[in-house]
């Protein structure tokens, strides 16, 4: 039996896997994305593709979005087709994508000025989790809209954790990828720095993952996408560089050397290797840099 109809806009490699997972659990879903082409593709019977932000949200009350920026976010939301334009009063609006909290708050406060709401609800996982419907999702909004909104989170993750109040989920995502950058970055070092001594990097992923230098990276990234020379993990590496800069946004003295001195180093591997470069090559400009090749 289907469940009530939702909408999602962005159907990129996060988006596309979520609304899967959705239509799975029940929902009827209408989609838009810039990219038609994409939207296309979707073309299960429970989904409907609409050509505008704004008819997607004369179709649902219960609206995702999930984009590569808040920019994008509000224009998506406040264009002229956009999402305000065709809303009703108590539409929810579940803001996904990775964004900046100040932005995210004035956000809200114009849906709540239109008699809606909007909350944040960014993600962790990649794209293989997107796929299985095991992220892990953050929330920032009221306990009330956390009990209407919650059956959808958990048709797409396998985790729900409150953060506190709206912006506060996207403070704490930006957080949680500086603190994976900060992994990514001191692993590769660390495999450079051993293959200069005599050590196989293969052996010394195995170790660290038997050992306390363990981290997401060195678990499921440097064999799969690094040593495996494929870099294709699916997540940008302009995306990453873009959430550094949310979360050393927080650091308003600028006091957190370490977290700063890592956003440098991704914001050069950025400039150097380009747009469409997967987060993953850091691994490259950082081999580059010290002089020793991984592989």
């Amino acid at each position: 039996m289907t469940k009530e109809q939702l909408g999602f806009i962005g159907l990129g490699s996060m988006g596309k896997p979520m609304v899967q997972n959705l239509v799975r659990a029940g929902y009827a879903v209408a989609v838009h994305d810039a990219n038609a082409q994409a939207a296309a593709q979707m073309t299960d019977e429970h989904i409907r593709v609409m050509t505008t932000p704004a008819l997607v949200a004369a179709h649902a009350s219960i609206i995702i979005t999930m984009l590569p920026t808040s920019a994008i976010v509000e224009q998506v939301l406040t264009g002229p087709d956009g999402v305000f334009a065709a809303m009703q009063p108590g539409t929810i609006i579940i803001e996904m994508s990775s964004g900046v909290p100040a932005m995210t708050k004035a956000l809200a406060a114009k849906a709540q000025a239109r008699g809606a709401q909007l909350v944040d609800a960014p993600v962790s996982g990649g794209v293989t989790r997107a796929q299985s419907g095991e992220l892990s999702i953050m929330y920032g909004g009221s306990d009330e809209t956390l009990k209407q909104i919650e059956t959808i989170l958990q048709a797409m993750g396998s985790s729900v954790a409150r953060t506190g109040e709206v912006g506060t989920a996207h403070a704490m995502k930006a957080l949680n990828n500086l603190v994976s950058a900060g992994g990514f970055l001191i692993g590769i070092e660390a495999l450079l720095l051993g293959k200069q001594c005599g050590l196989d990097p293969e052996v010394m992923v195995d170790i660290l993952n038997a050992s306390t230098g363990m981290n997401n990276s060195t678990q499921k990234k440097f064999k799969q996408f690094v040593l495996s020379g494929k870099y294709n993990a699916g997540f940008g590496l302009e995306l990453m560089v873009k959430d550094l800069g949310i979360a050393l946004g927080l650091d308003e003295g600028h006091k957190a050397q370490f977290s700063q001195r890592c956003l440098e180093i991704w914001n050069a591997a950025n400039d150097t290797l380009g747009k469409g470069a997967d987060h993953t090559e850091l691994a490259r400009h950082v081999s580059q840099r010290i002089g020793v090749p991984l592989t």
